[in-house]
């Protein structure tokens, strides 16, 4: 890493950073990034909670009084990905101007305004449609942060361990998805100690056919504060910037380069289908199952994708530094085909005597796009010189982001048009082998451009 000396900026700025000198490394360079490591993943957990925290939110507001349509429910979950997806190309380029200190510690406060906006919204059953699709876009700020976080947290780690370290930090931020969406359910069943200090100690009634009982589901919103404010406070005690500095005109040169391209494709394979199948597996359950007698509760199931789908991540980082990304990558995009052809089958159920199946099928997905999601981030760093493998995964990430926002409106859409989502996973199928194609052609078979 080409590194050069620049001032000390209020303790912010370290003067000097050469991960892949080992005696460097062994005495300076590892305690620092490990502690970097554990205090932005921790903060990128919380963005992935306020992310979803409108996909675990939007199957109960029927319930207490919202009356919206299926399509306008949809549109709920996908407008965090709209943004999400926004905001990442914004936050690529910013860990090489604000540096990693700055970066974490005011994007983690960004999430407070979307999570008291929910929490306020939700009390008041008359609250205006346009409102609750402005707020659904500000908790994209969760997902923007990513872009930020991530390149941040590769320029502390050698080139040998960053498929660990972005491993660990996507696959654990990633638990955030499931984190919101299994306890959801369970947060919103009492009044919180807070909620009489901001004025949220009144509960909503809850009705689902003969059964109606009171709910407190600001909660899912509100039971975040406290964490985001410990998370800043965190970061901004113990994080530093690494002195890898860049304009943003500087870091377009990635988009000159053709394997930014193919890593962008491959990446939304993976994350963009782990990130919107996150988003709409709860919905999917609820228009496809809930129509049968004793239906499954979506929320008891949504979680299991997230949650499949992140600790796979987090395995296959270390993995991914042993065996080179490229041939898990393969392994993804080929069992995702199969997944996906294999879920088709039970798009258009005749009784609950298939859930199973969809659920095993759905899983299937998260388990192989989980592969993906951490063999990917393995290549960039091996592709790419330090700064612009920064920029690259903050670019292909950002692309991904759109994944709920592009799963929630073509899904809405097809099943306004054909009363089934089928023909999205046949489509979704021929993108998985196209992306199968180009990963084999340009990183693993014998002689490609560059094996990783």
């Amino acid at each position: 890493m080409a590194v050069r000396k620049i001032p000390t900026e209020g303790g912010t700025w370290l003067s000097r950073w050469e991960p892949e000198d080992p005696d460097f490394w062994q005495k300076t360079g590892k305690p620092l990034a490990w502690r970097t490591l554990w205090v932005t993943t921790f903060s990128l957990t919380l963005s992935f909670i306020v992310w979803f925290m409108v996909s675990a939110i939007v199957v109960r507001l029927p319930n207490i009084g919202f009356n919206f349509t299926t399509t306008q429910l949809f549109w709920l979950t996908a407008m965090p990905g709209l943004a999400g997806g926004m905001l990442r190309i914004v936050w690529t380029f910013l860990p090489p101007v604000l540096g990693t200190r700055h970066l974490i510690t005011f994007s983690t406060l960004l999430l407070l305004i979307p999570v008291l906006g929910w929490s306020y919204a939700i009390a008041n059953p008359a609250t205006p449609y346009w409102v609750l699709l402005l707020l659904a876009f500000l908790a994209g700020v969760g997902g923007g942060n990513f872009s930020g976080f991530m390149p941040s947290t590769s320029y502390f780690f050698p080139k040998r361990l960053q498929g660990t370290a972005l491993g660990i930090q996507a696959g654990i931020g990633n638990f955030g998805v499931s984190v919101v969406q299994f306890l959801t359910p369970w947060v919103v069943g009492f009044a919180l100690f807070g909620s009489s200090l901001v004025g949220l100690g009144e509960p909503q009634t809850y009705s689902k056919g003969e059964v109606s009982k009171a709910i407190w589901l600001h909660n899912a919103a509100e039971v975040w504060i406290l964490f985001i404010l410990l998370a800043a406070v965190l970061a901004w005690a113990f994080l530093r910037s690494v002195p890898v500095r860049a304009n943003f005109r500087e870091q377009f040169d990635i988009f000159r380069d053709k394997h930014t391209w193919v890593m962008t494709s491959l990446y939304i394979a993976t994350f963009g289908s782990f990130s919107g199948l996150s988003a709409v597996f709860g919905l999917l359950i609820k228009q496809l199952y809930g129509k049968f007698d004793g239906a499954p509760d979506p929320l008891a199931y949504a979680f299991l994708g997230p949650l499949v789908g992140s600790v796979l991540r987090v395995i296959f980082g270390p993995i991914a530094d042993r065996v080179g990304g490229a041939r898990l990558t393969q392994l993804s995009t080929l069992g995702m085909l199969l997944s996906a052809l294999a879920l088709s089958f039970f798009l258009t159920p005749d009784s609950l005597a298939e859930f199973p199946y969809f659920v095993a099928s759905m899983l299937a997905l998260f388990f192989f796009a989980g592969i993906g999601n951490a063999s990917t981030f393995k290549q960039m760093p091996m592709i790419f010189e330090p700064r612009k493998a920064g920029g690259v995964i903050g670019w292909t990430a950002a692309v991904a982001a759109f994944g709920p926002f592009g799963f929630s409106t073509l899904i809405a859409a097809i099943i306004a048009q054909t009363g089934s989502p089928t023909a999205f996973f046949y489509g979704l199928a021929v993108f998985y082998l196209i992306n199968a194609g180009l990963n084999w052609h340009f990183y693993t078979r014998r002689g490609a451009e560059k094996p990783c």
